[in-house]
């Protein structure tokens, strides 16, 4: 009977610390997700700053070769990230494509103008900036116009400061909601030993004798917990890598792996203060409010 009861008693300690566990392990993840949010937020607005085209039209007098003469000078220019020369013929098919095979037969001479498509750095898809590169390409030889989506460029500058101040709200609001649900676990946890913690300072033990193994048990946890959500991490950034390649191109992998770290960190830390609080706040209590 005694060894039924002893295994009840085990049983029931081992699911309360699992769920714990499990809990913590969750908010981590969230908070996790958050943080990885926070740290590439940059790479992903520098992503699509940088898959903005700006093309450069040539006079319809200019040969392919002035238009490779002017690519050249592009690539050693700061601003350019990536330019590729579309010549007569190139542009000529492409419009094929668009308006069919009989397109060409209407003209004389091929009408399609040779052209460079560029994209620019992100520093350099600000508005000033824009205007400035902008005029100075109007400037090279033979170069008729320069052609963009400027509502698409104000859209995206605008939207990524609206997500940027919507981003850094939501990240403040889901820590602190995880240090809440963190502390409010482990209190439940602890809670239920406040029989054996007023027990062990009524035969005289000292409060760091009774929060040390508490302390320890707690850091435990944490790094269970936190070990927990930062595979659980990991497995996500895989499938992004797996499904989603041209996503998982503008994470940094370094700034990943300190964030797995600092998961981890933070679950011990939380789970260590927390933990150190809430005992002595069990310690202060007398014989009549541990009953309610």
């Amino acid at each position: 009977m005694k060894k039924r009861e002893k295994s009840i008693v085990y049983r029931r300690l081992i699911q309360s610390y699992l769920s714990s566990v499990i809990s913590i392990s969750l908010v981590l993840f969230m908070a996790g997700i958050s943080a990885m949010l926070a740290v590439n937020a940059k790479s992903v607005t520098d992503y699509f700053r940088e898959n903005i085209k700006i093309s450069i039209m040539f006079e319809d007098i200019a040969y392919d070769r002035d238009a490779a003469n002017v690519l050249e000078l592009l690539n050693d220019k700061e601003y350019v990230k990536e330019a590729r020369l579309i010549t007569k013929e190139e542009g000529a098919n492409e419009m094929a494509q668009l308006l069919g095979k009989d397109f060409m037969e209407v003209f004389e001479t091929n009408p399609i103008p040779a052209s460079i498509d560029i994209f620019l750095k992100a520093e350099f898809l600000e508005e000033s900036a824009l205007k400035l590169v902008e005029k100075e390409l109007t400037e090279f030889p033979l170069v008729r116009e320069v052609v963009y989506h400027q509502s698409l460029v104000e859209t995206i500058n605008d939207n990524i400061e609206r997500a940027g101040v919507i981003a850094g709200v939501l990240i403040i609001l889901l820590l602190f909601i995880s240090f809440v649900l963190i502390n409010n676990t482990v209190r439940l946890n602890l809670y239920s030993k406040r029989f054996v913690v007023h027990t062990m300072k009524l035969v005289g033990a000292k409060r760091s004798f009774i929060r040390k193994p508490l302390l320890v048990k707690g850091a435990w946890q944490g790094l269970l917990a936190g070990l927990l959500s930062a595979a659980a991490l990991y497995g996500a950034t895989v499938y992004i890598r797996r499904d989603f390649p041209q996503l998982y191109e503008v994470v940094d992998a370094k700034m990943v792996i300190m964030v797995l770290f600092a998961v981890v960190a933070t679950g011990v830390l939380l789970c260590v203060v927390s933990t150190y609080f809430i005992v002595n706040k069990l310690v202060s209590m007398t014989s009549d409010d541990i009953y309610y």
